[in-house]
């Protein structure tokens, strides 16, 4: 009898733990988990979710940011699971709006990280958190102006057409680049942030256009096929290469001098912030609608200072 009750306290304990864990639940959806970016976002939520007494996280994200159905299904399955908050990194501006509206209407608080949804859907979600990524596209088109002057041919090697991130990460560094200079701009070509499909791509505009100065990858796996192309076709050094987000091989190649800069977003503290704004709105504290996490352009000069350290990853 007594073996029967621990049995039974033991099972009545699980179902608690359990219910638990699935009252407190922050589910953190990205664009994809086979990023180093993303894995990083995820080291800043799991930092913020030990002070929210209390609560659990879950990191999600599709097979690639092309997959954007798997995405809209993990929002929604995190809505039927009545999770407590949504930390949301939208690969498509408009395909993710309805299952936010889910979120909303089921009154689970959405923060917004990294890219933005489809204008007049601002009521649905609580904060947006990201680069101000037409200032970041900005500095890239300087850096790289810097580097190659103000006449000649460059490259934009893009990842997404049409992702939030990347209307204004790329319309930032055209519009500066044509307001600046008389640099005639190749492309944009998109890699669907595959980097084999970038470095095929690069290889390619490399072969067609003998006589082109610069090159701009525009995120993580992007650049990193865009530093392999030029290390490949022997052109490293001799193209400046502008690349974008800052894991280990685009440090090294920044390092080695097959890119003259990187301009590295705070991929951690999205993550962090974004945990941490689901805390405060659970609080029922008042959050801002738009915070600007910042950017760094790391070159060889300050790779190794504490501004540099502070985003790398």
């Amino acid at each position: 009898m007594k073996k029967l009750s621990t049995a039974l306290l033991t099972s009545v304990i699980a179902l608690w733990s359990v219910s638990t864990v699935q009252a407190g639940e922050i589910a953190v959806i990205v664009k994809t988990v086979n990023s180093t970016f993303w894995q990083n976002v995820q080291k800043g939520a799991d930092a913020a979710i030990k002070d929210l007494n209390g609560h659990t996280i879950t990191f999600q994200g599709p097979a690639s940011e092309s997959a954007i159905a798997d995405q809209v299904n993990m929002v929604e399955n995190a809505v039927n699971r009545k999770v407590d908050g949504i930390v949301l990194a939208p690969s498509d501006p408009d395909a993710l709006v309805p299952a936010v509206k889910k979120a909303w209407e089921a009154r689970i608080p959405v923060v917004l990280i990294d890219s933005q949804l489809a204008e007049g859907s601002e009521q649905y979600y609580q904060s947006f958190l990201a680069t101000d990524n037409k200032k970041a596209g900005e500095l890239a088109a300087q850096a790289l102006i810097e580097k190659v002057g103000t006449e000649g041919k460059i490259a934009i090697m893009s990842y997404v057409a049409g992702a939030g991130s990347e209307i204004g990460r790329v319309g930032g560094f055209t519009d500066y680049i044509k307001a600046n200079s008389k640099l005639e701009i190749v492309g944009p070509f998109y890699s669907q942030s595959q980097m084999a499909t970038a470095l095929n791509q690069t290889t390619d505009v490399l072969a067609a256009n003998s006589d082109l100065k610069g090159i701009f990858g525009a995120n993580e796996p992007t650049a990193i096929g865009v530093g392999r192309a030029l290390v490949q076709s022997g052109k490293a050094g001799k193209v400046v290469g502008i690349g974008f987000d800052g894991n280990q091989d685009l440090q090294e190649f920044v390092k080695d001098g097959t890119l003259a800069g990187i301009a590295v977003q705070g991929s951690y503290q999205m993550g962090e912030l974004g945990v941490q704004t689901i805390g405060k709105i659970l609080n029922k504290e008042k959050v801002e609608k738009f915070v600007d996490t910042g950017v760094v352009v790391v070159t060889k000069d300050n790779i190794e200072k504490p501004e540099a350290k502070n985003v790398l990853y």
